[in-house]
């Protein structure tokens, strides 16, 4: 088992933000892009996006406790 100091642990926590938020964004551009022709499929990949922007405030809650709180 590893030991992880907190250092390391906060850049692993802005790393799985990062890639959240790179994530949300290409399922909301494929969410957009599948409207016209693939209703169901916009639809999941809308979904998926919705799951991802819930990531990243858990992770934003994690990072800066609070900052969210007026939302």
């Amino acid at each position: 088992m590893d030991v992880v100091d907190s250092d390391e642990l906060l850049r692993r926590i802005q790393r799985a933000r990062a890639c959240a938020q790179q994530e949300e964004r290409a399922w909301r551009t494929r969410s957009v892009d599948l409207r016209a022709g693939d209703p169901e499929g916009a639809r999941e990949a809308a979904v998926r996006s919705l799951a991802y922007e819930a990531v990243i405030r858990v992770l934003d809650e994690v990072l800066t406790p609070g900052r969210r709180a007026g939302e």
